[in-house]
């Protein structure tokens, strides 16, 4: 088959037609355009590889596609895997799946796209199930025959050998696939969001602090909780309500319980005029007892789900009932966003549930097409309900998949392994996804505080109660160092923000993993001096090798001067890899030189927070929730070290879609130092006119946030 008719998509970018692809893919449902002047403006590429290298042959029903792949060359990406970030040697069955408790690559938000640290990356656009064997296959001709070893007395036994191609199987119908230049990883990526349109841009409340009351609260026991946030003096942004807001849930009728809440306008305009958003939990099936069942029975699948119907949302019939009935009920009465919950479906064996693969929808398309897409269009039906309102919406979603970054949608886990948490944060960032490393409960202070402290260092700051009722002062012996990171992200609101203007603009993620900001061969000594092994031979009890390589997927930047090293629990010293140049404690002002690894101690009342010398940190006060469209507050501006620097801020109006019309600005903060060393900070942009602020203050080389 020919694999050399390669077209240009955009700039840096190439597709490759296969056969006849379904009618409906992510990127076809997404209906999004390139972000065509940011691609331009990025490196003109080649092709990572000549096409005549690309291989593609037949194996039964399927297709294989394969690509180069050099001896050295890490791959990351393949969506939100929890288990691992370097995906080298490993087969990934890309299949939605609520939980992946084993390294299979099934997850949440399975992205058939993989991204070499060569600086390329392979995407299959498909609402089909995907396999990419990611170096871990090895065909007959390319097997070096002073590679295998003898287990029996080699110590460099390998189970997998190193191969030199990625072999993917593609649906029998075929797909669209696309190959994405650099030069580097980072720029693989801006161009693979920038395509999918862009990153998103949610509303600034989006990025305060949230909190899920249990699941049978009524609305007097949920303002009575909100209330406790404002005399602990905790920040707090959005209550989420959780499925007893349902008159029946599991299946749900996605109407108010008139026991629980007898009048939602009137709540929902209480709960605003106090600062907080309410966030509604729901999930994609229908109970008989809903108004919508009747109308939607038609248009829905052969199979239920805990007897509700599943919804061809595919249809634009069933997609208006959904959209007419949710913006009578719930958006023209204030709520602010959606929790999309169960649209990814279970394989445990004593807990197995989802419509089957061979189930049957009105549309055309069978279960594991639906299932694969089920979450994307839960995403963007609600984005556009939202929209046609021009508000922003942030939520919660536990299942996606490719062409995603436009969506205001955060992903969250039923698991709730720490370390797992954060790696699935660092992993989010190579495929267009954000990820929440929510907190529910705790084994004790300490593991509540970690918890707490990582999560508000991510792009969704959320306590879960639903189910304990849990509160941010659950543990009152630490209750103090919780509430001081809490006020410290709001404090950071404006850098926030500002990170994610970026995302949006030129599609570099708010959240990013090590990859991204250390070139390979830094990574490459990092791990050449972070190796563990064990010098015995393999056994029956260690059959695949007992040599770990670190991958630093435990640490990621926020925006371009943060690096956050979480700790968990049992943990008060840690190792982490800095990126060159100078570094600083955020909070504790300690000067380091970066381009090693370094070993840091911080007790309970501190996770380790480095901020680039020479970095200017806009901020504002920690106020108990993010003021109202049109309130202007203070703005400080921080300048750490004692080199000249600079930084960014984005505003506008922190709610609307106006930014689409040009009703925005960008300010650069440039810092200078004269002859006499004297300090001096200037600001430009395009608009002398300030939306959020009225007041500016200055503070120069600093080497440490003052305390809150």
């Amino acid at each position: 088959m020919d694999t050399k008719t390669w077209q240009l998509s955009a700039p840096g970018v190439w597709r490759l037609t296969i056969k006849k692809p379904q009618s409906i893919t992510p990127l076809s449902w997404m209906n999004v355009s390139p972000q065509e002047k940011a691609l331009q403006q990025m490196p003109q590429v080649a092709p990572p590889f000549d096409w005549d290298r690309i291989q593609l042959e037949e194996a039964g029903d399927s297709l294989i596609l394969s690509f180069p792949l050099d001896r050295t060359e890490k791959l990351y990406g393949t969506g939100l895997q929890l288990l691992r970030m370097n995906q080298r040697g490993r087969n990934r069955y890309l299949r939605v799946n609520s939980d992946p408790k084993q390294d299979t690559g099934e997850t949440h938000a399975p992205v058939p796209f993989y991204i070499s640290d060569l600086g390329y990356g392979v995407w299959v656009d498909t609402a089909r199930i995907v396999t990419m064997y990611c170096g871990s296959t090895m065909k007959q001709e390319d097997t070096q025959s002073e590679e295998i070893r003898d287990r029996n007395s080699d110590l460099g036994w390998r189970a997998t050998l190193v191969a030199s191609r990625v072999e993917i199987r593609l649906p029998a119908e075929g797909a669209d696939v696309y190959v994405f230049g650099g030069p580097t990883l980072a720029d693989v990526v801006s161009r693979y969001n920038l395509f999918c349109g862009g990153g998103v841009l949610p509303p600034l409340w989006g990025l305060g602090f949230w909190h899920r009351v249990p699941t049978l609260y009524n609305e007097q026991q949920v303002m009575e909780e909100a209330e406790q946030f404002r005399l602990h003096d905790f920040p707090c942004d959005v209550i989420g309500l959780e499925p007893g807001w349902h008159s029946q849930s599991y299946p749900v009728t996605y109407e108010w319980e008139k026991s629980r809440f007898p009048e939602p306008e009137q709540f929902v305009k209480k709960m605003e005029q106090n600062g907080f958003r309410v966030n509604l939990w729901e999930h994609p099936f229908v109970s008989p007892k809903s108004e919508l069942y009747a109308d939607l029975k038609p248009l829905s699948g052969s199979h239920t789900v805990w007897g509700g119907l599943a919804p061809d949302y595919s249809l634009t019939e069933a997609a208006n009932l959904y959209t007419k009935q949710h913006e009578q009920q719930h958006v023209n009465i204030g709520v602010s966003g959606y929790k999309l919950d169960e649209c990814d479906g279970s394989e445990l064996t004593n807990n197995s549930w989802m419509f089957p693969g061979h189930a049957k929808f009105p549309s055309g398309l069978d279960g594991e097409q639906m299932r694969q897409m089920y979450g994307l269009m839960f995403q963007k039906m609600t984005h556009d309900l939202f929209r046609s309102k021009n508000r922003r919406t942030y939520g919660l979603v536990r299942a996606s998949n490719a062409a995603a970054s436009t969506m205001p949608y955060v992903l969250y886990s039923d698991l709730y392994e720490h370390k797992q948490y954060i790696r699935a944060l660092c992993n989010s960032s190579f495929s267009g996804h954000l990820w929440t490393p929510e907190v529910r409960r705790a084994r004790n202070a300490e593991d509540w505080v970690r918890r707490m402290q990582t999560v508000c260092f991510s792009p969704l700051a959320m306590l879960n109660a639903w189910g304990d009722g849990t509160k941010p002062w659950s543990f009152p012996e630490v209750e103090g160092v919780v509430r001081h990171y809490i006020k410290l992200r709001m404090r950071l609101l404006p850098y926030l923000y500002t990170a994610f203007a970026r995302y949006r603009e030129l599609g570099i993620p708010p959240f990013q993993a090590m990859p991204f900001v250390i070139s390979p061969s830094e990574i490459a000594q990092a791990e050449a001096s972070a190796v563990e092994a064990v010098q015995q031979l393999n056994t029956t009890d260690a059959a695949y090798g007992k040599k770990k390589v670190r991958e630093w997927d435990d640490q990621y930047m926020v925006g371009d001067a943060l690096l956050v090293a979480p700790l968990v629990e049992g943990e008060d010293e840690r190792e982490v890899l800095l990126p060159a140049g100078i570094w600083y404690g955020l909070e504790t002002g300690e000067r380091y030189t970066g381009g090693c690894i370094i070993r840091v101690q911080a007790g309970l009342e501190r996770i380790p927070v480095f901020v680039k010398s020479g970095s200017v940190i806009p901020m504002t006060p920690a106020l108990p929730h993010v003021p109202a469209s049109g309130t202007r507050v203070p703005l400080e501006l921080v300048h750490f070290g004692a080199e000249p620097g600079e930084g960014l801020l984005y505003e506008d109006d922190g709610e609307s879609f106006d930014y689409e019309a040009g009703k925005y600005t960008w300010r650069k903060l440039t810092v200078t130092q004269n002859s006499d060393g004297e300090y001096a900070g200037e600001l430009t942009g395009d608009s002398e006119e300030w939306i959020s602020y009225n007041s500016i203050t200055w503070r120069f080389s600093q080497t440490r946030l003052e305390t809150i």
